[in-house]
């Protein structure tokens, strides 16, 4: 998920649009009457978790992050993490008793390339046991190409500024396409692209005179493997997947968007925080479980995207709730709770017309969520800084997802727990002056 600097840099651009509320003239097109019932999605429909390679594996080599996250410039040491390296196999088992049927992994450069031209056979080999074991459990592997992450060599020589950056970077993701396209996975080129150009500018790995090279170089990475893939695996199904700003998304996801858009086959999209003008003025943005939840706010960006790309199938890449330190919200919002709440608005989105075609839930298990272990996002807690034995215990969305999962979404008759927000800036103008409304 995108970081915390990440998000309030963000976060900050929506204060510009509540001005837009007022400019707006645009006229209200009722939507339908909200339904008393809602029906269950079809057994076609991809529910998930999700997880990064950095972030959760452990025993990190050398690579960008590593070498942020040792400069004490975070807030916690990144230590193992919550060693999904090691214990890969019972994190899958816990997934598969939940009886999702997508997992996301990220298979990462730094490991699979520890220097220039060399090849680790033991990473590979890794991502080779997690990836049967995906699929030996009756799942499928969504894999991300690159979740921020790349080696310490490619830092040497510049990162993203590096003119051969492109090329080393396609060196790596083809031989990646060649071990594990026969697996037949779902695809994720680049990880929020816009907020991986804002967390290189905020590390040094960029300039701000960078930010259009390094965006134009994501582009063509990612154009170029989009090919290759397909050339592999026809009928193979790609994307890169979006960070939703509220109110500003087209603005900031769109310059790389729009110069994807042709090799998109789904629309991979992360939904976490919806605003309303009021959200605007709490203090400390940055302190994730603080920011505001909006559950309904994820049918507004999937309307937004609906029609942005008619007839392209979308998928929730990432969507949870924060906690601090596990502990209850301020709001008191629950996991659970939230969980639900936001399926509910899912299976409004696919009765509407919505081409969804899948959920994840990040994350399955708590991880190191990019220089702190504060943040808790997992269905499964993990206390990494006191617990030497990293043991995965239930939160109370781990039955909520099971019966989600099993069922098809929530009962027929559920209504959310909190009503949708007023004048949400999710989707302007229309989630202002044409909003949702559930049943009286």
């Amino acid at each position: 998920m995108p970081s915390p600097s990440g998000r309030r840099l963000l976060a900050a651009l929506a204060l510009t649009a509540a001005a837009l509320l007022t400019a707006s003239t645009s006229p209200a097109v009722a939507r339908p009457t909200p339904p008393d019932r809602i029906s269950p999605v079809g057994p076609e429909f991809l529910w998930g978790v999700a997880a990064s390679g950095f972030q959760a594996e452990g025993d990190a080599p050398d690579s960008n992050w590593r070498r942020y996250a040792e400069s004490g410039a975070t807030e916690d040491p990144y230590l193992d993490s919550v060693d999904f390296r090691n214990r890969y196999r019972s994190d899958i088992a816990l997934a598969a008793d939940l009886g999702v049927r997508v997992y996301r992994i990220g298979i990462e450069w730094a490991r699979v390339q520890p220097q220039p031209g060399v090849w680790n056979e033991a990473g590979l080999a890794f991502y080779d046991g997690v990836v049967d074991a995906i699929v030996a459990a009756g799942m499928r592997p969504m894999l991300t190409l690159d979740h921020w992450v790349f080696p310490g060599w490619a830092v040497d020589r510049g990162g993203w500024r590096d003119t051969e950056m492109v090329v080393n970077w396609l060196a790596n993701a083809r031989r990646v396409v060649d071990r594990y396209a026969a697996t037949d996975p779902l695809w994720v080129t680049f990880n929020e692209p816009t907020v991986y150009l804002v967390n290189e500018l905020r590390h040094g790995g960029i300039s701000a005179t960078d930010v259009l090279t390094m965006g134009e170089r994501i582009t063509q990475a990612h154009n170029s493997i989009y090919d290759y893939i397909h050339q592999v695996r026809p009928g193979s199904q790609v994307t890169s997947n979006v960070a939703y700003i509220p109110a500003v998304d087209d603005a900031v996801s769109g310059p790389i968007v729009d110069r994807i858009a042709d090799r998109l086959d789904y629309i991979g999209i992360d939904y976490y925080y919806g605003y309303s003008p009021t959200d605007l003025q709490v203090p400390d943005l940055e302190r994730l479980w603080t920011m505001p939840l909006q559950a309904e706010g994820i049918y507004y960006a999937l309307d937004h995207y609906a029609q942005r790309f008619p007839g392209r199938p979308l998928y929730i890449v990432e969507n949870g709730i924060p906690t601090e330190n596990g502990l209850p919200r301020p709001d008191g919002y629950t996991r659970a709770d939230s969980l639900r709440d936001t399926v509910y608005w899912l299976q409004r989105a696919v009765a509407d017309g919505i081409p969804v075609m899948g959920y994840n839930y990040w994350s399955l298990t708590d991880n190191y969520e990019w220089g702190s272990y504060t943040p808790r996002f997992g269905l499964y807690t993990v206390d990494v800084l006191t617990d030497p034995a990293l043991i995965r215990r239930p939160t109370d969305a781990v039955a909520a997802y099971r019966e989600i999962a099993t069922t098809g979404g929530v009962a027929a008759g559920y209504r959310p727990t909190r009503p949708p927000a007023a004048c949400s800036l999710v989707h302007l103008p229309t989630s202002c002056t044409d909003p949702v409304s559930v049943p009286r």
